[in-house]
């Protein structure tokens, strides 16, 4: 039996009885987290000339998160995984390297869109079931990254989510999975440039996961180790890989109860030098002009993702992805938000003459998908060396954020909204998110994220 029937058979044999009450929760935190932050995503520079491009491909019928315009299906995809994705705030699965909510949910309100409504039950079975294929993937490596896996993993689990909720059988689902394989896309290239089009690698996977649930149905012979074949997804893609293990677990560990919050607008690998520079502060009580210097050592992949060095001309994406600049505008403010990476503060010189003396190093770790441990030592020019050290990162699963940290994030992103927002649809989407199983019709999600006032 091949792998891609053993997913669809996962995906499609999945009741919504059968998941844990540690998934429904994690559901209902993760999709309102998700929403915020398309929301926030929405006026992020770029965005209206991808809106404008994007207006092109198809009849409007799916709504843009946190803007007026609604899009065709794969299009409206397209967008609300950009604007997910484009901050580096969006949740993940830390020990598969995977954003995998950044393609599933887009796609999956898009579908529910598409086939006329879905009730919350439906929706949070379908999340699970595609979180579970794209963080098995990245589970299933035993490389680094060779290319964008939150992209290219991430675009299976989005076929499994909209294909369960349009509808397809076990042979159109098998066969989704292969016209998915011939539109996978997304490098690392772009995260080493820190580049402004990484995030739409995401984006373009979501798009071709919708046109591979309808291409699914044309009757085309399908390839059938798609994942698993010698030039499959696997081989290609990641490289050395074990998969059997991921598979076993199907039906027994549900990935989406492992995902971990991004408590900081900057990518994950930066948060363990952020919060260990917040922790010395509160407890020493210095401030930034008294750091001679800051060493963070990590994980190799830490130093890989993000040990690059400041520059004034990079950009907001190059800095979201900077140890040095996240590190500096931390000392210096004694937090890091959403407007640290916008306008001319990108530029300011005292934050990079403070990033040019944080230092990123490797501690040596072997696993090559680590994110942790981490351990910061600031040195104040006084001659002390203040230490901090975690094993696992702030708002991972077994160290989560409070509800009141959580909907604290959630408000701050819908004030960077492109277009205001509803008087009530804060309260509406929080009320929804909690209540997440008993919607009758999902759709009400994306006429809230997109700002619409709806009576209560």
């Amino acid at each position: 039996m091949s792998a891609a029937t053993r997913f669809a058979d996962h995906i499609l044999g999945t009741r919504f009885a059968d998941l844990p009450p540690a998934v429904v929760q994690a559901a209902r935190v993760f999709v309102l987290d998700s929403l915020g932050v398309g929301i926030a995503g929405s006026s992020v520079e770029g965005g209206e000339g991808l809106l404008g491009v994007a207006s092109g491909w198809g009849s409007p019928a799916v709504a843009v998160w946190g803007r007026s315009a609604r899009l065709a299906a794969p299009a409206a995809a397209f967008m609300n995984a950009w604007q997910m994705h484009n901050q580096e705030y969006d949740c993940l699965h830390e020990a598969a390297v995977v954003h995998a909510m950044a393609a599933v949910l887009p796609a999956a309100l898009a579908a529910a869109e598409l086939r006329g409504g879905a009730s919350g039950a439906e929706l949070i079975a379908a999340l699970a079931v595609g979180v579970d294929v794209a963080a098995g993937l990245g589970l299933a490596s035993r490389t680094g990254f060779r290319f964008f896996r939150p992209g290219t993993a991430g675009g299976f689990g989005a076929v499994a989510a909209a294909g369960r909720l349009l509808g397809l059988d076990r042979p159109a689902l098998e066969a989704a999975f292969a016209w998915q394989l011939a539109q996978t896309s997304g490098t690392m290239q772009a995260h080493t440039e820190g580049s402004p089009i990484l995030p739409v690698q995401i984006a373009f996977n979501a798009r071709a996961a919708l046109q591979s649930c309808e291409m699914a149905t044309l009757g085309f012979a399908a390839a059938r180790e798609v994942f698993e074949g010698p030039y499959g997804y696997l081989a290609l893609f990641e490289g050395a890989h074990e998969l059997e293990p991921v598979l076993a677990a199907l039906g027994s560990d549900w990935r989406l109860a492992d995902f971990s919050h991004k408590p900081f607008p900057a990518g994950r690998a930066t948060h363990g030098g952020i919060e260990g520079v917040r922790a010395l502060q509160a407890e020493h009580g210095f401030v930034a002009a008294e750091v001679a210097r800051v060493e963070v050592m990590a994980p190799p992949l830490i130093v890989r993702l993000v040990g690059r060095s400041p520059r004034l001309d990079a950009g907001a994406s190059y800095a979201r992805l900077c140890m040095a600049y996240a590190v500096a505008r931390t000392l210096q403010n004694g937090a890091l938000d959403l407007a640290d990476f916008r306008g001319a503060v990108l530029a300011d010189p005292a934050t990079h003459d403070l990033a040019s003396r944080v230092e990123t190093r490797d501690d040596g770790t072997t696993d090559p998908n680590a994110l942790a441990p981490q351990t910061v030592v600031v040195h104040l020019r006084d001659g002390r060396a203040l230490h901090w050290r975690c094993e696992t990162m702030l708002a991972h699963p077994s160290r989560p954020l409070t509800r009141d940290q959580h909907l604290e994030k959630f408000r701050r992103c819908l004030a960077f909204s492109a277009q205001p927002l509803a008087a009530n649809a804060e309260t509406r989407l929080i009320e929804t998110a909690d209540r997440l199983e008993e919607m009758a019709d999902v759709r009400l999600l994306a006429t809230l994220a997109a700002g619409r006032a709806v009576e209560a």
